[in-house]
C-alpha cells in the first residue's frame, strides 16, 4: 500500500495547529520526503515512518516556507543514523537556496551524509526520480519565483498523487494532474502566484481527478470557501495536518 503524509497543511502564516506544507509518500520500505519548510523529520517520526526508508527529498522551489529547514533535516537524519547519501532533487533555484540555507551553519566538525544534488529541468514533464518503488515527474507552474509541481506514481499500486505546490491555475498542473487518484492543491487565496479553493476545484475538475486535497492553507475561517468549492468539484477537503491518505 502507498500512502500520502501531509506533514503540514499550512501557508507561510496559518492558523495555530498548522505548520508549513510539507508532504510525504511512503509504501513501508521507500519514502519520500517533500519541501522541508519546518521540521520536516519530525513530522516524518510523528508519521510513524522509520527514517531508514528515506530514499530522497524533493525542493519545489526556492521560498523559506518550501526551504529553509533544510540545515536541520540534514542535521537530524546525521544524528538518527545516516550515513549513505542523501538524493535532494530540484530545480536549480531550489536547490541554490537550499545549499545556501546549509552553507549559513559551520558543519566542518560533523560527518554529515553526502548530499547528493540532482537538479531537475524546469520544464514540462521532466523527470525526478525513478526507482523500483516510484516514478515521479515535474512540471511548472506559475509563481513569483521559479516552482514545479509534482506526479508521483507508485509502481507498486499504479496509484498516482499529483502536487500543485504554490502556483496560480495553469494548464501545466492540470496536465500533471490528469486522472490523479489524489490532487494536493494550493489553496492560499486567489491573486499573483497563488489559487483560491474554487480555482483548485477548477482545477481537479479540469484533470478528472479523484480526490482534492487542499493545503498552503492561509489562517481564518474556511467553511465559506470550501462550500464554493465543493459545488465545482464534490470531493474536495482540507487537508488535514499530519493525515494519511492511502493511493
Amino acid at each position: 500500500m502507498a500512502t500520502l503524509h501531509l506533514l503540514g497543511t499550512g501557508a507561510a502564516i496559518s492558523d495555530p495547529h498548522r505548520t508549513t506544507t510539507m508532504l510525504a509518500v511512503s509504501d513501508g520500505a521507500s519514502t519520500v520526503a517533500i519541501d522541508c519548510g519546518g521540521d520536516a523529520i519530525q513530522r516524518l517520526l510523528a508519521a510513524g515512518l522509520d527514517l531508514a526508508t528515506l530514499d530522497a527529498l524533493i525542493i519545489t522551489h526556492e521560498h523559506p516556507d518550501h526551504v529553509s529547514g533544510f540545515p536541520l533535516f540534514m542535521e537530524k537524519i546525521w544524528l538518527a543514523g545516516r550515513t549513505a547519501p542523501l538524493p535532494i532533487c530540484g530545480i536549480a533555484p531550489a536547490l541554490s537556496q537550499a545549499r545556501r540555507c546549509f552553507d549559513t551553519f559551520d558543519t566542518s566538525g560533523w560527518d554529515l551524509p553526502e548530499q547528493d544534488w540532482r537538479e531537475v529541468k524546469h520544464a514540462e514533464n521532466a523527470s525526478v526520480l525513478e526507482t523500483d518503488h516510484w516514478r515521479i515527474t515535474a512540471s511548472p507552474g506559475k509563481h513569483p519565483v521559479p516552482v514545479v509541481g509534482l506526479r508521483i506514481e507508485s509502481v507498486a499500486t499504479g496509484g498516482v498523487v499529483a502536487y500543485s505546490c504554490d502556483t496560480e491555475p495553469v494548464p501545466e498542473i492540470a496536465c500533471l494532474a490528469h486522472e490523479a487518484d489524489i490532487l494536493v492543491h494550493e489553496a492560499n487565496g486567489e491573486g499573483k502566484g497563488h489559487s483560491s479553493m474554487v480555482q483548485a476545484a477548477e482545477v481537479a475538475t479540469e484533470a478528472q481527478a479523484e480526490r482534492l486535497l487542499l493545503v498552503h492553507l492561509p489562517p481564518g475561517d474556511k467553511q465559506a470557501d470550501l462550500t464554493a468549492a465543493q459545488r465545482i468539484f464534490a470531493h474536495t477537503e482540507l487537508g488535514e495536518e499530519e493525515g494519511r491518505y492511502s493511493f
